[in-house]
């Protein structure tokens, strides 16, 4: 299961020595409620490997200004603290998993 991160406990999770999958979205979002299964099954497979969360930007809009998210969904691929790669939209879930290999 996707961690829930918020603007207080975001700093430990990207703290991390894993790869970081971070998808910031809306409950009010058509495209994010498409890809919640997928960043779901990810959170799974990658369990031990990589870290998968997900930001709700209602409430955790410090994340989303200081990443200068303006749509969701807004997936950030982050390795050391730092942006690797993003993917803004919906896509299918090789486009993901992907993106999280490549920062493996």
């Amino acid at each position: 299961m996707a961690l829930v991160v918020n603007d207080e406990n975001f700093e430990e999770v990207i703290k991390t020595d894993l790869p970081v999958l971070l998808d910031i979205g809306a409950t009010w979002c058509g495209p994010c409620k498409q890809i919640a299964p997928i960043i779901e099954e990810i959170a799974t497979e990658y369990e031990g490997k990589a870290v998968v969360a997900k930001v709700d930007v209602d409430e955790a809009s410090g994340i989303a200004a200081r990443y200068r998210v303006r749509n969701v969904p807004t997936v950030l691929f982050i390795k050391n603290g730092e942006v690797k790669d993003k993917h803004v939209g919906s896509g299918p879930k090789s486009v993901f998993v992907e993106k999280l290999n490549a920062i493996m």
